[in-house]
Order: C-alpha cells, then sequence, then structure tokens
C-alpha cells in the first residue's frame, strides 16, 4: 500500500503539461481532478455548423490567418473525443441570428441533451416577439446554460424586446455565455459599455464573457473583479492563433491570479485552428498554480451551474 502511495505521489509529481490530446487525461489525473467542464462548446444542426466552417475555411481570404478546423469530424465521433480526453461535461452552445431560429435551435439542443448525459442542456434566444415564450419554454425542458452572440446576431443586449428575457433568466439564476467584446471583429453593439448597462438594470443576472470579452480583457477583466454574478471563459486566450489577432496586454496573468473563482474553462471546441490540449498548456504555462488550474477546469463551473452528479 505504501509503495503503491509512493508510486502515484512519483507520477503526479513528473506528470507533463498536455502538448497533446493523449496527455490530457494523465494531466488531469497529476493535478487530482475526475475530468473537465468546458462551458464553451458547440454542437449545432449539421447544416448549421457546416456554414460556420465554410466561414472559418474563408477566414484567410480577408487578411486573417488561416483557420483551419481542427476536428472536423461525425457528431458521435466528436463526443468520443471529448469524452477520450476526460471532459465530463460539455455545453452545446447555439446561438440565434435571426428571427424565427431560437426554438428550432433548441429543440436540437434539447434532444441532444437526452441522448447524451454529459451534454449541458443548452439554448439561446433573440430579440423578436415572443422571446420570453422561448426563453420560458426552455427553462421549463431543463435549460443549465444559455449563450447569445451581439457580433453575429447583430443586436443589442439592452434591445427593449429582451427586458422581459432577461428577467426571466435573472430570477431563474441560469448563466448566460455571451459574446460581447469587439473580437475578433466589432460589432454594432459590441464592447464593454452595453454590458455594464446590462448589468446594472440586471444586478443579478449570471453573465459568462465569452473569450474573456477579447481584445477588452482588462475592462472586463474589472468587471468580473466587481461584480459578483460576472464570469470569464477562457476561450482562445492567449492560444498560438489568438495572439496573433488579440494578444493578451501584460500583466494580464498577474490580474487573473486572483480571479480562479470567477473564471471558468471554454475551448470553442470542436471549431478550433489547434489541438484541444493546446488551451490547456496555455493556461497551465501562465504559472498561476495547480489549484489556479483545478478551479478554472472543474471546481468553479461545477459550482456555477450546479453540476452534483456527472457520468
Amino acid at each position: 500500500m505504501a509503495l503503491s502511495r509512493l508510486r502515484r505521489r512519483f507520477v503526479l509529481a513528473i506528470a507533463p503539461v498536455p502538448r497533446s490530446d493523449a496527455d490530457v487525461r494523465p494531466y488531469l489525473d497529476s493535478l487530482g481532478l475526475p475530468g473537465i467542464i468546458d462551458l464553451h462548446v458547440h454542437f449545432m444542426p449539421f447544416k448549421v455548423l457546416e456554414k460556420v466552417w465554410v466561414f472559418f475555411d474563408r477566414v484567410a481570404d480577408s487578411g486573417a490567418p488561416p483557420w483551419p478546423i481542427t476536428y472536423r469530424d461525425s457528431e458521435e465521433e466528436r463526443v468520443r473525443t471529448l469524452r477520450d480526453m476526460g471532459v465530463k461535461a460539455f455545453t452545446t452552445l447555439n446561438y440565434a441570428h435571426r428571427p424565427g431560429m431560437a426554438q428550432w435551435l433548441n429543440d436540437y439542443s434539447t434532444a441532444f441533451a437526452s441522448t447524451h448525459a454529459d451534454a449541458i442542456h443548452s439554448a439561446t434566444f433573440y430579440p423578436e416577439p415572443g422571446v420570453e415564450t422561448v426563453v420560458a419554454h426552455s427553462l421549463k425542458q431543463g435549460a443549465r446554460i444559455f449563450k447569445v452572440h451581439i457580433q453575429v446576431g447583430g443586436f443589442s443586449p439592452l434591445d427593449p424586446q429582451l427586458a422581459p428575457a432577461w428577467e426571466l433568466i435573472e430570477d431563474s439564476a441560469t448563466p448566460v455565455v455571451i459574446h460581447c467584446g469587439n473580437g475578433p471583429h466589432p460589432g454594432e453593439y459590441t464592447g464593454p459599455e452595453p454590458i455594464r448597462e446590462l448589468i446594472r438594470r440586471y444586478p443579478s443576472l449570471v453573465l459568462i464573457i465569452a473569450h474573456a470579452g477579447l481584445p477588452e480583457y482588462q475592462e472586463y477583466a474589472d468587471l468580473a473583479a466587481n461584480n459578483p454574478h460576472v464570469y470569464l471563459d477562457t476561450t482562445m486566450v492567449g492560444t498560438s492563433y489568438m495572439e496573433q489577432v488579440a494578444p493578451i496586454p501584460s500583466g494580464y496573468q498577474d490580474t487573473l491570479a486572483g480571479l480562479s473563482h470567477k473564471v471558468v474553462f471554454g475551448t470553442d471546441f470542436p471549431s478550433i485552428p489547434y489541438s484541444y490540449s493546446h488551451q490547456i498548456q496555455v493556461l497551465e504555462g501562465w504559472g498561476l498554480g495547480s489549484q489556479w488550474m483545478k478551479n478554472v477546469l472543474w471546481h468553479t463551473p461545477q459550482a456555477l451551474l450546479r453540476l452534483d452528479r456527472l457520468p
């Protein structure tokens, strides 16, 4: 028994930072974690995902760095990939970008969650007549998290049509992953100011700032630090691709060092131009310590979504 414990301590001490997807499970073992909770994963109807992939296939035409899709696989192959790496819970974030789309996407997400125990039931909404009915139905169906994309959707989070939806979501304490930063391209309604006003109107609204609000990293970190219900997700932050587009500012790691209780892990899987393990490697490379990593990868998202029972 003593020798077994000694061997385990030795393994924990030498387990490498993951440099490939095969390294992720040994890394999690080294931290003593049961797995990963990823709050920024996309599973979409194939026709929608296909259009997303076409967009990224053409992104270099606009002068941006090429964006090869690393996990251009079937739906079930992508599920297996996550499970093989030790991802115990993941979202299926869809986002509506025009009227009449949200309910159809939510129906897909509801069906997906019903057949995949490790999928976190996700939903979306859009500023249109009846939006509160869409949100209320999603909550009744069991949605645990919402996603809205201010840039792609081209709407203001302060749109008066959204008021009853925000009230329902605030009352339910259901988190909303909100893409609201000015990166990688600004939109008419992106940036920190509308979010500051949204928080002022709905102070108990739980917001997860997608991509940590890049490129306004510091402004959104300040929002998370100063508002109890605002969180940041790590999606693409500091990665080899995003450092070409929206590099993190000097001292940003020091800012996040004290915010492990407000930072949750996210990746944008499957539509990422590098391996899944790269995001973990980047975060580990910041040198913020094992407890910081354990909080971000597991404890903070688990507490935020009250995920007491996981596969």
